[in-house]
C-alpha cells in the first residue's frame, strides 16, 4: 500500500484537532467522534493538552483513503509551540491548512504560509466555522487570493467557471481546456503538486460539513513520492515515553528500516570524535497514545525507533541530508529558580533532555551569572514547562523575570586577527568578517590559498567557527547575520597541534568584533491590530511610544486595521492593555519578525553590563612567543605584531586606538545629526566607495531679513534643489501633527501639507511630499499639486520609502537632494545616491527658523495686518480647532 503524510496547522482555536477528529472518524479509523472541550480527542493524549484545550505535542494517526495510508501528523497552533510544528514540516508530502470562518488570515496563520513555502509543501485549505454568524464565503475566498495566492480555488463549486479558474492557474492547462474543453484529475494534481493551485473547502468541521468532500478531494487528488532504492531517513522529533525509553521519530525517505539494523552519522568531512554507530532495538508505528511494532518499516512510513541515544531533530540519515536551520526562534529567557538544597549540576542534567526534545528550547548554564537559564518561544510555554518539569522529574521550580535573547552583529567589514603562540604551539588565522542580510545568520567560507595553509587546517578552522556560540562584545549575546571567511593563516611544520587553531579562530573572531563597529539586535513582531475607529488615536500613540513602525491605517466597515512591526520588548503585555481599553473588541496578532536593530541599545548595554575585556572565556588578546615565553598581547596591539600580512588593503585598514571607544562598537539611537550623516557616510565610502557631495541649501541669518536681488539670485538656484518628505514619517514623529492624526489623520496630513507650501514659497526649492497608500487595493497611485508643492500617493505595493529611494537615485547626480525622515533604514542608499538625509527633529528645527525669518521680514514691511504664515500647532491644540492659514 502506498503511503502518503500529511501534517494539519492552524492559528491556535481554527478548530485544527476537531477537523482532526472528523477526518479520523469519516475515514472509519474512528467509531467515536471526541472533542476538544469533552477532554476526549483522539490526537490530545498528554493530560495538560485536554486540561488546556490547546495542542501542545505534535502526534499522528493512521487512516486509509482508498489504496493509500495515510499518516495525518497534528501539530500545535499556538505559537509558543510553534517549534514543535516547524520539525513536523520537514517530513510531509503535503500540508492542510485550517482557518477559521470568523476570523479569517490571522498572524500565526501567514507565519504558517510562508513556513510552508519555504519548505514548497503542497497545500489543501479548511476554512472551518462556516456554520457561525459572520463567516462571508466569498469575502474569505477573495481575502485568500489577495494574501496567500490567486491559485486558492473554491473545490466547493460546480460548472465550467469552476474548471475555468483551475484552467488559469497554469497556461498549458488552460491551452489544453480551451481546446478539449476539460482537466484532468492528473493535472490537477500536479497543479497542486507544484504550488499553482490551492484546493479551497469550506464547512463545519464540528458538524462534519465538507468533511466527506475535503476526503474526498485528497484521496483524488494527491500522489505518493516515488522513493529511491537505498536507505534514507529524516529524524524529525525526539521524545521519551512514560517508562522514560528515549524515541527518535523519523520519516523513511529510502529503502527500509529493519530492527537490529546498524545506522551512522558517519560522512565525508563529519570528525571522527563526532561519529557514532547504533543498532534499531525497536521499531514503534504510532497512531494516537498507542503504538504497534514492526520488524521493517518501508518508505514513506513514520515510526519512532528506540535504541538511538545520539540523534537530534533534524539530522539526514542514509542518503538524506540534514535540514536547514528552523526560521522561528525562541526571544525570551528566564532563570530557573530550584527549591532550596537541589543539585544544580544534576537539575542541569534533567533539564538538558527537555532541551534535547526541542531544540528551541535552550536550557544552559550561565556561567557569568552562575545560573541555570532557558530561552521560550512565549509566556505560555512558559506555564507548560512548569508542570513538566514537576511531573517528569519532580522538580518544583520557579522562574525569575523574564529578558530579551538579544544578538549582536556588524555594520561593516573587518578583519578580524588571532595568534596562538606559547612555547612550543603556534597557529595565526585571519578572518573577513561581513555584514549579511538580516535572517541570514552566520556563513563562513574560506579563500585562503593552500600554498599558504593546507586544506586540512583549513577545514579544521571552519569546523572551530561552527562549533561553538560565538558571543558579541556589547552584551555577550551570540553574534549573526554576519558572513566569517577565512583568508589567510600560517602553521608551523613542528610545533602546530589542532588545539593551537582552536585557539587562534577563537581569538579571531573576538578581535575583530573587538576592532568592528557592533550593532545590537533586538526580536520584532509583524503586528495586525483590527479596532473600532474610536480607538485609533491611542492605539497610534502606544504603538508609537513603543518605538513601532505603523503602515497606512486601513478602514474596514467600523473599524480600522494597523499593521507594521514592534519590538518584542515593548510588546510583551499589550494584549491585555489592549482587551482593559477597548472593552474587548481590539484584536491583535503578531507574528515574529526577525531580528533587527534595537530601539534602545544604550539603555539595554547600560542595563546588561557585559565588559567584554574581563570575559576570561572569550579572550580577544593573542598570544606571541618572545624570549622563549608566551606573552599575551592586547588586541589592538595584534596587527603590528602579526606574522601574515593583512587580507584588506592598506588604505582600507585603520590603526586601531588603545582603548574601544564605545562609540566605535555601539549601536547609537540616530538622531540625524549633520555630524552622524558625516560619520554615516564616512561607513559608506569605506565599505562602497566615494559618493558625491550635495549641501541642504541654507541661506545665512543675516541675509533673511530683508528680500535682495542676492536673496533672489539664490532663490532661482534653490529651484534646483529638491526636498523629499516622507509624509507619514514627519506627522507621527512631531509630537504636534501626531496628536491631531488621533483624531483626524485628514487634517494631520492637510496641515503638514500647508506648512510645507508656507516652507516652498520662501525657500523655492521643489518640494515634494510622499504618503503612502500601498495598502490600498488596485491603487495606481497620483500626484497631485496642493498649492507650489507636489503631494504624492504611491501606488499599490510601493512604500513611501522605495518612493524616495528610486527618486533620489533618478534625480540625485543631477540635483541637490535633501530627505526627511527619521527611518535609519533608508540612511545607506540615500547617501548612495547623493542625497543628504534630514532627521525629523532637525527638520522641524529647520522649519521654525524659517517661520521666525518670515515673520520678520512680515514685520519689516509692516504686514502685520494680513494672513500670518502658518505656525505648528500647541501640543494640546485640538483637531480641526487648529487656525490654518497660508502665505
Amino acid at each position: 500500500m502506498k503511503k502518503l503524510v500529511v501534517g494539519i496547522l492552524a492559528h491556535v482555536d481554527a478548530g485544527k484537532t476537531t477537523l482532526s477528529e472528523g477526518l479520523l472518524y469519516r475515514s472509519g479509523r474512528l467509531k467515536k467522534l471526541g472533542r476538544v472541550d469533552h477532554q476526549d480527542s483522539f490526537l490530545d493524549t498528554n493530560a495538560l493538552e485536554r486540561e488546556r484545550g490547546i495542542t501542545i505535542f505534535s502526534k499522528q494517526a493512521l487512516l486509509t483513503l482508498g489504496e493509500m495510508e495515510v499518516t495525518l501528523l497534528d501539530t500545535p497552533g499556538h505559537v509558543d509551540f510553534s517549534s514543535e510544528m516547524e520539525r513536523t514540516l520537514q517530513v510531509l508530502d503535503y500540508a492542510i491548512l485550517v482557518i477559521s470562518g470568523t476570523e479569517g488570515i490571522q498572524g500565526h496563520t501567514l507565519t504558517l504560509w510562508k513556513l510552508l513555502g519555504r519548505h514548497g509543501i503542497p497545500v489543501f485549505l479548511f476554512i472551518n466555522k462556516m456554520d457561525l454568524a459572520g463567516a462571508d464565503r466569498a469575502a474569505l475566498l477573495e481575502n485568500l487570493k489577495q494574501r496567500f495566492h490567486d491559485g486558492c480555488v473554491d473545490f466547493g463549486a460546480t460548472g465550467d467557471s469552476f474548471w475555468e479558474n483551475v484552467a488559469m492557474c497554469d497556461e498549458d492547462v488552460l491551452t489544453g481546456y480551451l481546446e478539449q474543453g476539460e482537466v484532468t484529475d492528473n493535472e490537477v494534481a500536479s497543479l497542486i503538486a507544484r504550488r499553482r493551485l490551492f484546493p479551497c473547502y469550506f464547512g463545519s468541521a464540528l458538524k462534519l460539513d465538507g468533511v466527506n468532500a475535503f476526503l474526498q478531494g485528497l484521496e483524488r487528488y494527491t500522489r505518493c513520492p516515488d522513493y529511491p532504492p537505498a536507505f534514507g531517513a529524516k529524524v524529525f522529533k525526539i521524545a521519551r515515553d512514560p517508562q522514560g525509553n528515549r524515541l527518535t521519530y523519523m520519516k523513511i525517505t529510502g529503502g527500509s528500516l529493519k530492527v537490529k539494523m546498524l545506522l551512522t552519522n558517519r560522512r565525508e568531512g563529519l570528525p571522527e570524535e563526532e561519529v557514532w554507530e547504533e543498532k534499531v532495538d525497536q521499531i514503534r508505528i504510532y497512531s494516537g497514545a498507542k503504538y504497534v511494532t514492526a520488524d521493517e518499516a518501508p518508505s514513506g512510513t513514520v515510526c519512532a525507533v528506540t535504541g538511538l541515544s545520539r540523534t537530534y531533530s533534524g539530522e539526514g540519515l542514509g542518503i538524506e541530508y540534514a535540514s536547514e536551520k528552523p526560521v522561528l526562534e525562541s526571544v525570551l529567557t528566564y532563570q530557573v529558580l530550584l527549591p532550596d538544597g537541589c543539585d544544580t549540576n544534576a537539575a542541569l542534567l534533567k533539564l538538558s533532555q527537555l532541551a534535547e526534545e526541542d531544540p528551541q528550547l535552550r536550557i544552559f548554564w550561565n556561567e557569568h551569572l552562575r545560573e541555570i537559564h532557558l530561552q521560550i518561544m512565549g509566556e505560555v510555554q512558559l506555564e507548560i514547562l512548569k508542570r513538566l518539569i514537576s511531573e517528569r522529574f519532580g522538580l518544583e521550580v520557579e522562574f525569575g523575570p523574564g529578558n530579551i535573547v538579544y544578538r549582536e552583529t556588524i555594520a561593516a567589514p573587518v578583519e578580524g586577527v588571532g595568534h596562538f603562540e606559547p612555547l612550543r604551539h603556534y597557529a595565526e588565522v585571519h578572518l573577513l568578517m561581513e555584514p549579511g542580510e538580516r535572517g541570514s545568520g552566520l556563513q563562513f567560507d574560506t579563500v585562503c590559498s593552500e600554498d599558504m595553509l593546507d586544506r586540512n587546517w583549513q577545514r579544521l578552522v571552519l569546523t572551530h567557527l561552527q562549533e561553538r556560540t560565538h558571543l558579541g562584545v556589547l552584551t555577550g549575546s551570540p553574534i549573526t547575520d554576519m558572513k566569517i571567511t577565512l583568508v589567510a593563516g600560517k602553521a608551523h611544520e613542528k610545533h602546530t597541534e589542532g588545539g593551537d587553531f582552536r585557539q587562534a579562530t577563537y581569538r579571531a573572531v573576538r578581535q575583530g568584533l573587538m576592532s568592528a563597529e557592533c550593532i545590537l539586535l533586538e526580536p520584532w513582531y509583524d503586528f495586525r491590530l483590527e479596532i473600532p475607529a474610536d480607538y485609533v488615536g491611542r492605539a497610534m500613540s502606544d504603538l508609537l511610544r513603543m518605538s513601532g513602525n505603523v503602515a497606512q491605517p486601513e478602514t474596514i466597515g467600523n473599524e480600522v486595521v494597523l499593521t507594521g512591526s514592534v519590538p518584542v520588548a515593548e510588546m510583551r503585555s499589550y494584549a491585555l492593555e489592549l482587551t482593559s481599553y477597548t472593552k474587548g473588541r481590539g484584536r491583535l496578532s503578531f507574528t515574529l519578525k526577525g531580528y533587527e536593530p534595537c530601539h534602545n541599545p544604550e539603555e539595554v548595554i547600560a542595563a546588561i553590563g557585559y565588559d567584554s575585556e574581563r570575559d576570561t572565556e572569550n579572550p580577544a588578546d593573542s598570544v606571541f612567543c618572545s624570549h622563549g615565553a608566551g606573552v599575551v598581547v592586547k588586541w589592538n596591539e595584534v596587527r603590528k605584531h602579526m606574522h601574515v600580512e593583512s587580507f584588506l588593503k592598506p588604505e582600507a585598514a585603520e590603526e586601531e586606538p588603545e582603548k574601544p571607544p564605545s562609540a566605535t562598537r555601539r549601536a547609537p539611537a540616530y538622531t540625524g545629526s549633520l555630524e552622524q550623516d558625516k560619520e554615516l557616510k564616512a561607513i559608506f565610502e569605506k565599505t562602497y566607495g566615494p559618493v558625491k557631495e550635495r549641501h541642504f541649501y541654507r541661506q545665512p541669518r543675516q541675509e533673511m531679513e530683508q528680500p535682495s536681488e542676492e536673496h533672489a539670485a539664490q532663490s532661482r538656484a534653490a529651484s534646483h534643489e529638491y526636498l523629499l518628505v516622507d509624509g507619514y514619517n514627519i506627522i507621527f514623529a512631531w509630537e504636534e501633527l501626531s496628536q491631531v492624526a488621533r483624531d483626524s489623520l485628514d487634517t494631520a496630513r492637510n496641515l503638514l501639507m500647508d506648512i510645507l507650501s508656507n516652507y516652498q514659497g520662501f525657500k523655492k526649492c521643489n518640494v515634494i511630499l510622499v504618503f503612502d497608500a500601498y495598502k490600498v487595493p488596485h491603487n495606481t497611485g497620483k500626484v497631485v499639486r496642493y498649492n507650489n508643492i507636489h503631494v504624492v500617493f504611491t501606488r499599490e505595493a510601493e512604500t513611501a520609502d522605495a518612493y524616495i529611494e528610486k527618486v533620489t537615485y533618478e534625480i540625485g547626480n543631477k540635483h541637490r537632494v535633501t530627505v526627511a525622515t527619521s527611518d535609519s533604514a533608508e540612511q545607506l542608499i540615500i547617501l548612495g545616491h547623493g542625497a543628504l538625509r534630514l532627521s525629523a527633529k532637525a527638520f522641524r528645527a529647520e522649519i521654525e527658523r524659517t517661520q521666525g525669518q518670515i515673520l520678520r521680514i512680515l514685520a519689516a514691511n509692516r504686514w502685520e495686518g494680513q494672513k500670518q504664515p502658518f505656525n505648528l500647532p500647541k501640543a494640546n491644540t485640538q483637531g480641526t480647532g487648529l487656525k490654518r492659514g497660508k502665505e
